[in-house]
């Protein structure tokens, strides 16, 4: 590709993320949905390959809906506005592909780790079906940009709420929220019987009893539930995971076609009673942790 794209974005008045029960949080787990919005901007819709049914495939989808039951309760939530296939706030900034830019500069770092190999870094190249997202090179400065107006925003308010919940508990456990494919794509092993997969870094990032509670809360409802695998937490889990500060993290995947049709983009028939189970089972992690 030798076509260098060269549009900018508008964030003026883009609402990057909501939140809910965060200002005198009553519980220390917080809930971050990180993938999960829907939101393109103009521009970007303009300048990509894929339509929005397709980069929507990509997305963690009604994930928000599905833990919705629980922020009612009054646990501390976070959630993306934004799409995923525009910043994907589960990948180190430094994830970036030097091979999408015309402008990259030669003296900058770069982590080129899997996610970036297989086109899925904080700015993904490729879409669900392995296809290029863009006909041309990015400008570097663009996205650049695209991290300040909407990465660092997010991450900047998600640590303010975690030390909000220190500072008031001693204590915090960033619950982040996923759905996984039925399917795994081809660069993971193909696990489609597991429901519920808990990543808690082979238990670095979360206290065993804390996890292996959470487990057993979806194993007393016949879910087939799963460690580590195929997912054993990205760069929220390992970011935000600081044991000195009793500040713990715990990624939670979502068997998608446990309550969607993937294709449709719709909730299945069964979509209420699978909110309800993991929404229990969350009020029940965080009444537990709080009880401590």
């Amino acid at each position: 590709m030798d076509n260098k794209l060269k549009f900018k974005i508008n964030y003026k008045n883009m609402a990057v993320f909501s939140e809910k029960n965060t200002e005198n949080p009553e519980y220390p787990l917080l809930l971050s949905i990180p993938h999960s919005g829907t939101y393109f901007p103009p521009e970007f819709l303009k300048n990509v390959l894929s339509d929005v049914k397709t980069l929507r495939r990509n997305e963690d989808l009604l994930v928000d809906e599905l833990v919705k039951e629980a922020t009612g309760h009054g646990l501390p939530t976070m959630k993306m506005e934004v799409a995923r296939s525009f910043v994907d706030l589960n990948r180190d900034k430094l994830e970036l592909d030097p091979s999408m830019f015309y402008n990259y500069p030669n003296d900058t770092d770069v982590l080129f780790d899997k996610h970036c190999r297989v086109g899925l870094g904080v700015v993904h190249r490729i879409n669900f079906q392995r296809e290029n997202l863009y006909g041309g090179l990015l400008d570097y400065n663009e996205v650049q940009e695209r991290l300040k107006n909407v990465y660092d925003v997010y991450h900047k308010r998600l640590q303010q709420n975690i030390d909000t919940i220190l500072k008031k508990f001693g204590f915090c456990l960033v619950l982040d929220c996923h759905s996984m494919p039925s399917k795994i794509c081809s660069i993971i092993d193909d696990r489609s019987g597991i429901d519920i997969c808990l990543g808690n870094l082979f238990s670095q990032s979360c206290p065993q009893d804390i996890s292996d509670f959470f487990a057993g809360q979806f194993w007393n409802k016949n879910y087939n539930v799963e460690f580590n695998c195929p997912y054993s937490g990205a760069f929220i889990t390992f970011n935000y995971c600081q044991p000195r500060r009793n500040m713990w993290t715990l990624q939670l995947e979502i068997n998608r076609a446990l309550y969607a049709d993937e294709v449709a983009l719709s909730k299945k028939e069964l979509f209420d009673n699978v909110a309800n189970d993991i929404s229990e089972a969350i009020i029940n992690l965080a009444e537990n942790i709080k009880r401590r």
